[in-house]
């Protein structure tokens, strides 16, 4: 490390992370973001809607998908203890995390009891989630991020944008200042001389990276999947580094939530299909590791895996909002959003942006903080998000869902185990408006005389809405107030005739 201070990546939320909105807006106003978000996202969804073509069976796959969640999740129990066993009985030892501090504690005590200073690490957001890395600083080890992108946002001080492309936000410019300027503070430094092409840049990570593969001796990693029947943990990337990461030190300890399971080997084929086409518009990734428990002649020598809860229970006894709990991380919900598109990552305050953070986070963090209470309202409600799901969440239904549990306040915030119910702070007009609603429609004379009222003065009624409201009417028109009431319409055209009868 050269002596200087490890670079770690901020813990998220960050500190004081205003509302969604505003930090949207702040977001919407830097240019170069933008392009390169746009750049980025029309071109992954458009390979992927043509690797998705290819298969004449893509909606039975993701029916399938679907179904095998859905599955697991009402039987969750008792398949993580057949993991937990399977595992076991294969060499490997498994640790049960509430929460982010007790997995953080249980990891950073293994990596102590190696008497090792420094980890390499394959991408894995449940440990970005925890935040992993800067419990490790604090404990004085240092965690280094392998995939190439990892890389470049850690080296950049900055927070990962895309669950698939975490520095999606850069330009090539960007990264090759990055590597110029960070690369030597901490390792290897970047080539003299070194140009924004593709290749230069990522020879460059090659061979910052290679002196840290060979001298680690603890690696730590997350899973795509976990497969209960023979305690297999599986990970799909592109680079290599994965394999690096998870073949070559002594001790390997992977971070997994506890959704990340499924039954057999059978129900893996579904999401080997689906996971790549709709992730990186491949057939099939470059690298897929499985490993089950250890081997006297092959890998790492012991295995430690740590299960993670971090609310992923509450998640699961929300009957709507449990499917969350079905995504494979894909990304392929960001590529098509419109509000992700404009606004980034960074603005959703958490490690999974986009329409599938939106409905993720409130349910892992509670609503309590301002940007967790903004994050469902974070959409267009445009639905293209549930029709690129490979595992068909419905993404739409899900922030309707919290809306309403946040405007009437619902499970806010979680100690421990411990659910507490809290009224949502903001949204204190669209309360008041709904409040003012029900009462009119428990009141029909009142209603009634509104009606009359807001038809007589429809010619001052205004074209656009005022304060806030101006922006969203600026682009839409407001509904015209009919001349006539319904209800003195029926009067009028049926009143006499149904007296009459």
């Amino acid at each position: 490390m050269s002596g200087s201070t490890f670079v770690g990546m901020p813990v998220f939320p960050p500190p004081n992370h205003p509302a969604f909105p505003k930090a949207a807006h702040e977001a919407v106003g830097n240019k170069t973001l933008r392009a390169n978000l746009r750049h980025a996202t029309h071109t992954i969804r458009d390979k992927r809607a043509k690797a998705v073509a290819e298969l004449d069976d893509w909606a039975a796959l993701r029916e399938a998908g679907k179904q095998i969640k859905d599955h697991t999740l009402r039987h969750l129990d008792t398949y993580l203890v057949q993991l937990e066993e399977a595992v076991t009985a294969a060499g490997g030892v498994v640790h049960w995390a509430a929460d982010a501090d007790e997995a953080n504690r249980i990891v950073t005590r293994l990596v102590k009891e190696t008497g090792e200073s420094e980890v390499v690490k394959v991408k894995s957001m449940a440990t970005q989630e925890i935040g992993l890395n800067e419990a490790l600083e604090e404990a004085g080890i240092a965690a280094y991020e392998t995939d190439l992108a990892e890389l470049i946002v850690q080296l950049g001080h900055d927070r990962p944008s895309h669950i698939l492309v975490p520095a999606i936000h850069r330009n090539r410019g960007e990264i090759r200042d990055i590597f110029t300027k960070e690369m030597g503070e901490w390792g290897r430094p970047a080539p003299e001389g070194l140009t924004d092409t593709p290749a230069e840049l990522a020879e460059a990570a090659r061979l910052h990276l290679r002196e840290k593969f060979l001298r680690a001796k603890v690696g730590i990693s997350g899973a795509n999947f976990m497969v209960a029947e023979t305690g297999t943990l599986v990970v799909v990337e592109s680079e290599g580094n994965g394999r690096m990461c998870l073949t070559l030190p002594e001790t390997l300890i992977s971070v997994v939530g506890i959704e990340k399971i499924v039954p057999t080997w059978r129900d893996l084929e579904v999401f080997l299909q689906t996971l790549p086409r709709s992730s990186t518009a491949e057939r099939m990734n470059p690298y897929t590791s499985m490993w089950t428990g250890t081997s006297d002649s092959d890998g790492p020598q012991t295995f430690h895996l740590v299960l993670i809860d971090n609310g992923r229970t509450d998640t699961l006894a929300d009957e709507v909002g449990r499917q969350a709990l079905r995504c494979i991380r894909c990304s392929a919900c960001l590529n098509v959003c419109p509000v992700y598109e404009r606004a980034g990552g960074h603005a959703y305050g958490s490690v999974y942006p986009g329409p599938i953070g939106a409905i993720l986070s409130p349910q892992l963090r509670g609503t309590a903080s301002e940007i967790d209470a903004s994050l469902p309202y974070a959409s267009s409600l445009c639905g293209a998000c549930y029709e690129v799901c490979p595992v068909a969440i419905d993404i739409p239904e899900v922030l309707v869902h919290l809306r309403e549990r946040i405007v009437q306040g619902g499970p806010a915030t979680r100690h421990g185990n411990r659910v507490v119910l809290k009224p949502a702070k903001g949204h204190a007009a669209e309360r008041a408006a709904m409040r003012a609603a029900g009462w009119a429609f428990t009141h029909p004379g009142a209603l009634r005389a509104g009606q009359r009222v807001a038809s007589r003065t429809r010619r001052f009624h205004p074209r656009t809405l005022p304060g806030p409201g101006r922006a969203w009417s600026a682009t839409r028109d407001l509904p015209k107030v009919p001349a006539e009431p319904f209800r003195d319409w029926w009067q009028r055209t049926h009143g006499k005739k149904e007296s009459g009868k």
